[in-house]
């Protein structure tokens, strides 16, 4: 997924283990299409069928506090599909369709019983500023020469670059996030299955029935 997700988290237990995923939910029930001649996105019908709903764990999970905010925490190897015979665990999303990235951090609670404090042990949160259009090709040139320049694998890519994407801090157990002078709190709790699910797990990118969607083949359509 292109720019890369990355945020910077504070405020955890240093000694306690934390999981960290990511899904995406769409934004609304139509379809897109883009007009070159007026350079906008304009509404082409109806939505497609949701795509299979997956998440996606960061593959350090599950980490000690201390790890995580130690430095910005980056999904760069999170990837988008419309595939929707993905077997490779990748997000599947609908193209031209307007998703928003939602990041998850659940604490990884040792007690027998944590099932129980299962909505204590998790926040969720959205950033406003990561919404984006699904696609199988950008729209436009310069998003691809952006997106060339800032992958560090690509031909002729030059140290020195700035980065495309700017990292938000996330503090806990307040929830609050703070991003380019927005602050607000953003705490949508997951559907299903529980929080207590992700208690211990190791990282993997499998299927979960939560609301939609997962990864390559996509991009950020952007006028």
């Amino acid at each position: 997924m292109f720019p890369t997700f990355q945020v910077k988290l504070s405020g955890l237990d240093p000694l306690a283990d934390y999981v960290l995923l990511m899904d995406f939910v769409p934004l609304d029930d139509k379809r897109y299409r883009y007009a070159f001649h007026s350079s906008s996105w304009l509404v082409a019908g109806r939505a497609d069928p949701a795509a299979p709903g997956r998440v996606h764990f960061h593959p350090d999970s599950p980490a000690k506090g201390a790890q995580w905010m130690r430095q910005i925490v980056s999904f760069d190897k999170l990837k988008l599909t419309n595939n929707l015979l993905d077997d490779n665990g990748h997000i599947i999303l609908n193209s031209m369709h307007r998703y928003q990235p939602r990041f998850h951090v659940v604490l990884v609670d040792p007690r027998r019983d944590s099932e129980r404090f299962a909505h204590q042990n998790f926040k969720s949160f959205s950033f406003p500023e990561t919404q984006f259009m699904a696609v199988t090709a950008y729209q436009n040139h310069r998003i691809t020469q952006l997106k060339i320049a800032s992958n560090p694998f690509a031909k002729g890519f030059r140290d020195g670059e700035p980065e495309p994407w700017c990292g938000a801090t996330l503090s806990l157990p307040q929830a609050t996030i703070q991003d380019k002078g927005f602050s607000a709190p953003h705490f949508q709790p997951l559907p299903y299955p529980p929080p207590s699910v992700y208690m211990g797990a190791k990282p993997r990118a499998s299927p979960y029935p939560l609301p939609a969607l997962q990864p390559d083949g996509f991009g950020y359509g952007q006028q």
